[in-house]
């Protein structure tokens, strides 16, 4: 005999009474079914976030909030003081330095949805992609 949950049992029950189990699928919890008002409320909690996040850098000089730049300019000291960039421990530090930056742009990317971005297809990861590329031309 299979174990049914008693509330299990109530939900089906109350389906079957009220001829409403058109849109119910065998298998799926109910207690996981998001109610039309907390869909809303998720929708508009998230789009309040989507818009805060755009503020973040809007007061911030473009060369220090575009990833792209930012790694121009370390390239640059690289190939002007090769000195001063290696006793800065640089390839430590841009990770902690760029971190904020690419979390932002994270902020919207949702690898359940159907039409994803790849993360080798953004442009912060192909910027990075690009500047190690340019690091280890440089250093052979």
């Amino acid at each position: 005999p299979e174990f049914i949950p008693k509330c299990r049992t109530c939900r089906r029950q109350a389906r079957e009474q009220s001829g409403g189990g058109g849109d119910h699928h065998e298998g799926l919890s109910s207690d996981e079914e998001l109610t039309p008002t907390e869909v809303d409320e998720f929708q508009k909690s998230k789009d309040n976030l989507l818009e805060d996040s755009r503020k973040i850098f809007e007061d911030v000089h473009a060369d220090f909030c575009d990833i792209r730049k930012i790694l121009l300019k370390f390239q640059e000291w690289k190939e002007k003081l090769p000195d001063s960039y290696c006793d800065a421990y640089i390839s430590f530090c841009l990770p902690k330095l760029l971190n904020p930056l690419i979390r932002v742009q994270l902020i919207s990317w949702n690898p359940l949805e159907q039409n994803f971005t790849e993360l080798e297809e953004m442009p912060w990861f192909r910027a990075i992609e690009e500047f190690s590329d340019a690091e280890d031309v440089s250093e052979s």
